[in-house]
């Protein structure tokens, strides 16, 4: 039988972590083995086929020249962690999804910056956090997203107040919710990289959601 592909999946350190359960029963129903980094939970070594970086607390605004004085709540442990995963990911070619935070954060490590606040930004979408799809997002017709979840249009949960402004070096905004805040990024290469606002692991029971996992694990082949 051969092995499974060995994915990272960085995240919350807490013990009960919803976000890393759901994401790795969803890598274990497609066929890969998940591995859990944390601040509290070291890496093994071993080789991994693909990188998840999962969502969380606020990016820390020292990153991407963000209000300092600002009311936040960052992990700056976490920030350092997942910042030297990501580059070594980008450096060594590792198919990477970023999903919220982690959308966030690979973004900035690739020199973008971020909104920091956007509840006063919302015209046409309520910013009620919550785990349902009940946020419409379109997405661009020729972008990988699109291919992937093979539609124009999502349906989307929501639980952030930060969100990508400047797209870093390398990506392209891809998709977009009613107020036009950008929902998702992919490499403008073709790189394996593409990163979220929403939370697809919570969502997979969707066709299109679940569709996100299995292209991170088709990249590895």
């Amino acid at each position: 039988m051969a092995e499974r592909p060995r994915v990272g999946v960085t995240g919350s350190h807490r013990r009960w972590s919803p976000s890393w359960w759901s994401t790795r029963w969803t890598l274990r129903l497609l066929g890969a083995e998940a591995e859990r980094i944390s601040i509290r939970h070291a890496a093994s070594g071993r080789p991994l086929a693909a990188l998840i970086i999962g969502g969380g607390d606020d990016v820390g605004p020292e990153h991407y020249g963000g209000d300092l004085h600002a009311k936040v709540r960052s992990d700056p442990a976490r920030d350092k962690l997942e910042m030297h995963w990501i580059e070594q990911a980008l450096e060594q070619g590792i198919p990477l999804l970023g999903i919220c935070r982690g959308a966030q954060l690979i973004n900035v490590v690739l020199g973008g910056n971020l909104h920091q606040d956007i509840r006063a930004m919302r015209q046409r979408t309520h910013n009620r956090p919550g785990l349902l799809p009940t946020k419409r997002v379109s997405v661009h017709s020729t972008s990988r997203l699109a291919e992937v979840c093979d539609t124009g249009r999502l349906w989307v949960n929501s639980l952030h107040h930060q969100a990508i402004r400047t797209p870093g070096k390398g990506l392209r905004e891809v998709a977009w919710d009613l107020d036009n805040i950008i929902q998702a990024v992919e490499a403008e290469d073709g790189r394996p990289i593409i990163g979220v606002q929403w939370h697809p692991e919570y969502l997979s029971y969707l066709p299109a959601q679940r569709a996100l996992f299995r292209w991170l694990l088709h990249a590895v082949a």
